[in-house]
């Protein structure tokens, strides 16, 4: 019976590039794999048809030679053709090492067994700026996993020992057949360990960990942002059976202030000013964020918005020397309930203003007289 053509068999054409064979490949390889068709010889007969012919088609060399003498180019007499040498052998190895994750995942990948490591834990800490700002050591608790102390962490029955695993005999893996292949899979008798509990502690029933409180001192460093994690290695659950324990990770956030804003190393603050101040200019007097205090000038005709920088006052940059700047943004402060007297003087004070007093908004309103003649004019 003749050989049905590679490009046919792949359902593919000959102008396909090596992305389109790849893909073909895949395809027909999953659907007709032996795994998905168990007991079924017409699908491994096609899936070997198929792997055959990727196999022979991924090669540059051996695609021309196909391309120009078809399936003779492979046979015996003619291995000086193609450069394949010989017919073909079964041996499609190579080929499932572009496919083999996606039929199998992780059990052919190699890996070991689970070694028993415990799980890393979190813990969520709030704390002040002004924490945040000096640092701090602190002492949490936490309930963990510890080792068990009446096994010393073994999981078995004092005066008892586990033994081999009768499934894997002791190496955590057993081997099994998938169409043409030997995968190894993490035994599921054991889980992986090798060993079997044959008469588990009654504290910790085989597991070699228990529940426990624990305090544990954690130092908070200066200048910490929001988000930051802090890691306590070992810190975390204890190993099954001995295994290494995993880690802690602290999450630090950092509550709201009253009254500053952070933004990396740098401390935001709005400041009310009354009008006469703004007007006249005068001096404040400001918390900083390490708790002191200073003065800033407001100069004579502060607007609305204006901002003044303060360096150095902000927060201390991580396992640095250095610190951040601290900015001020004025907020000019229009005055409520007045008496009879104070809006005497303030519309006294509007007749005797000029544009020089308010150039803004006298610039505005003649632009906007401006704007309504040209509108008549039209």
């Amino acid at each position: 019976m003749a050989k049905r053509d590679y490009y046919e068999t792949l359902e593919i054409n000959k102008s396909s590039d090596d992305k389109t064979l790849k893909s073909a490949f895949r395809k027909l390889a999953k659907k007709y794999h032996p795994d998905h068709n168990p007991g079924n010889t017409e699908a491994e007969n096609k899936f070997k048809e198929i792997s055959e012919a990727y196999e022979r088609l991924k090669n540059p060399e051996s695609r021309a030679a196909y391309d120009r003498y078809g399936h003779s180019a492979f046979e015996n007499n003619n291995a000086s053709r193609g450069g394949g040498g010989g017919g073909f052998d079964g041996n499609f190895s190579s080929s499932f090492s572009d496919i083999f994750n996606d039929f199998f995942g992780d059990s052919g990948s190699g890996r070991q067994g689970n070694n028993g490591r415990g799980s890393d834990l979190r813990y969520n800490m709030e704390i002040t700026l002004e924490e945040a700002f000096k640092g701090k050591s602190d002492t949490i608790n936490v309930t963990v996993s510890d080792s068990c102390i009446k096994c010393s962490g073994s999981g078995s029955k004092k005066g008892t020992s586990p033994i081999d695993c009768p499934q894997c005999h002791g190496s955590g893996k057993v081997r099994a057949s998938q169409g043409f292949f030997t995968v190894e899979r993490t035994c599921s008798s054991c889980q992986g360990q090798g060993r079997i509990i044959v008469s588990p502690c009654e504290d910790c029933n085989g597991q070699g960990r228990t529940q426990k409180p624990k305090k544990l001192s954690v130092e908070i460093p200066a200048g910490i942002e929001d988000g930051n994690r802090i890691r306590l290695s070992g810190q975390g659950e204890a190993g099954i059976r001995g295994g290494s324990s995993g880690d802690l990770y602290i999450f630090v956030s950092l509550k709201t202030h009253s009254f500053f804003q952070r933004d990396g190393a740098d401390i935001f603050c709005n400041i009310p000013v009354s009008m006469p101040t703004a007007a006249l200019g005068g001096q404040i007097e400001i918390p900083t964020v390490d708790g002191g205090k200073t003065r800033v000038t407001i100069p004579e005709g502060s607007q609305n918005t204006k901002q003044f920088r303060l360096r150095g006052k902000g927060m201390p940059i991580l396992r640095q020397k250095r610190f951040g700047d601290m900015y001020l943004q004025i907020t000019v402060e229009t005055p409520l309930n007045l008496s009879k007297k104070q809006k005497e003087l303030l519309r006294e004070f509007e007749k005797l203003s000029s544009k020089k007093n308010n150039p803004e908004s006298h610039g505005f309103f003649e632009k906007i007289k401006e704007f309504w003649g040209g509108v008549n004019k039209e």
